[in-house]
């Protein structure tokens, strides 16, 4: 075997068997090596074809806490490309290639999804990039990071091409500006693409709603409307949502009398925002106006429209309201099923009815329908709420007995309730179950035990939970 190369100076290795060595060596040593000896190590088995080998050494830098950079991430996008493709004998295409980009994009690796993207032309006329590797992809990535000098850099880079930009594009790059720059520069970018033509769809508006303060998209829909781009009902309603989620109820209403003055007819998606708006806002009153207006002259209310609304009843505490509305909706036509016994039985347990929540609970076997794990877990939190925790208990061991199997919700929530009351042996137990069934802890339940072990009062055998969570 030949002999080891000094890690301080520039080596180079013939076989596999060095490279090891040397890799051994260099992860043994007692100061962390530079991520340039990692690089060129890296580079010289990659050069021997061993792209697995690569992949994996990659990994095992990673866990040591060594600061990548652009020419190891290169190198290590080559190899993922090659031992997928050429090891297995696949042929790559564009699509391939937006789907491995894709993917570094999702794991907020923008650069070495930018690097794939310019090695995609030597593997073929197949595999040059399109539009969906620019917008999908890089652009995306870009705008999300904020770093929009970048994006446009690449948007420049695509005319350069040839490849036409799309609505998507242009989407992106609009809301890269909003979001990094000067209202004034986003503002001149939409005159620039309006004036040939170019406005956002239904989707890229959604997309605005939900990424731009609601002024700001206000401000792009009255743009829509001046330079003649279609508004329709459902961009209405997108931008009626926005409002209701904001709360701000107030322009929402002035813009569902603007739709009506306009001859457009609101349909049930637009009511039914509209009342889960006031229901927010504890506007109970203006929520039931609505709905009698939709029953009178709108839309058929669906059973979403019934859900929302005695939800909003519910927890706002009117809950005889709620009961009398429910009987309306056990009159009605409309076909549903378990959920608004749900929001119903939670809205009693929630006023402190537990015993007519457990009357409805009890009545549905009658009514043809089964309880769901929601219903349960509802049922669960209430009784422990109270301090009936066995019979919390035996309620989680009867739901498994009747079919109804449980979830992580429905154990994070009653190892919650015990922990806050000190039911420590029992919640032990109910965690060890949890893990046994592949359910994880989520945030609040973690902490509250990491602070249990801390102080001594539970197992430090339940520190694993703390790390399946993660």
């Amino acid at each position: 075997m030949a002999p080891i190369p000094d890690p301080q100076h520039p080596f180079d290795v013939t076989n596999l068997g060095d490279a090891s060595n040397m890799f051994d060596k260099m992860l043994k040593q007692g100061s962390r090596p530079s991520v340039v000896r990692f690089t060129q190590l890296l580079g010289q088995v990659a050069k021997l074809k061993h792209y697995l080998v690569v992949i994996s050494w990659y990994k095992q830098i990673t866990l040591l806490g060594v600061v990548l950079d652009a020419f190891i991430l290169n190198i290590i996008v080559n190899c993922f490309v090659l031992a997928l493709f050429f090891k297995f004998g696949l042929q790559p295409d564009v699509t391939t290639f937006n789907t491995l980009i894709r993917g570094l994009g999702l794991d907020n690796r923008v650069h070495e999804a930018d690097s794939l993207v310019r090695k995609m032309a030597f593997f073929g006329e197949g595999c040059k990039p399109n539009v969906i590797t620019f917008d999908t992809t890089i652009i995306d990535g870009l705008y999300k990071d904020q770093l929009v000098a970048e994006a446009f850099k690449l948007f420049s880079e695509m005319e350069s091409k040839g490849i036409p930009p799309n609505i998507v594009t242009y989407t992106f790059l609009f809301l890269g500006l909003y979001k990094s720059c000067p209202l004034t520069k986003a503002t001149q970018f939409f005159t620039e693409i309006s004036s040939k033509g170019i406005f956002p769809n239904v989707q890229t508006f959604s997309i605005l709603v939900d990424s731009v303060y609601m002024n700001k998209a206000k401000g792009i829909f009255d743009l829509m409307l001046k330079k003649g781009s279609i508004v329709d009902v459902f961009s209405h309603s997108i931008l009626i949502n926005g409002y209701c989620n904001k709360r701000r109820t107030k322009e929402a209403m002035h813009l569902f009398e603007e739709m009506t003055r306009k001859g457009m007819i609101p349909d049930t998606v637009t009511y039914t925002t509209l009342i889960g708006g006031f229901c927010k806002d504890r506007r109970i009153d203006d929520a039931q106006n609505i709905f009698s207006k939709m029953k009178v002259g709108g839309p058929l209310p669906n059973i979403f429209t019934y859900s929302v609304l005695l939800d909003g009843l519910c927890k706002n505490g009117h809950i005889d309201m709620a009961l009398k509305f429910f009987g309306e909706l056990e009159c009605s036509n409309v076909d549903f099923g378990i959920s608004p016994y749900n929001i119903l039985i939670d809205g009693l347990c929630m006023a402190g009815r537990f015993e007519s929540a457990m009357d409805l609970f009890r009545s549905l076997p009658s009514k043809g329908l089964k309880p769901d794990v929601k219903t349960y877990t509802i049922l669960i939190i209430a009784l422990s709420t109270m301090g009936l925790f066995t019979e919390a208990e035996a309620l989680l061991r009867g739901m498994e007995e009747k079919g109804c199997s449980s979830d992580s919700v429905t154990y994070n929530t009653i190892i919650q309730r015990f922990l806050l009351n000190d039911e420590l042996s029992r919640a032990q137990k109910l965690i060890q179950e949890m893990v046994a069934k592949g359910f994880s802890a989520d945030d609040l339940t973690t902490t509250m035990i990491v602070d249990l072990i801390a102080e001594g009062k539970l197992d430090t055998d339940l520190h694993p939970v703390e790390k399946k969570s993660e």
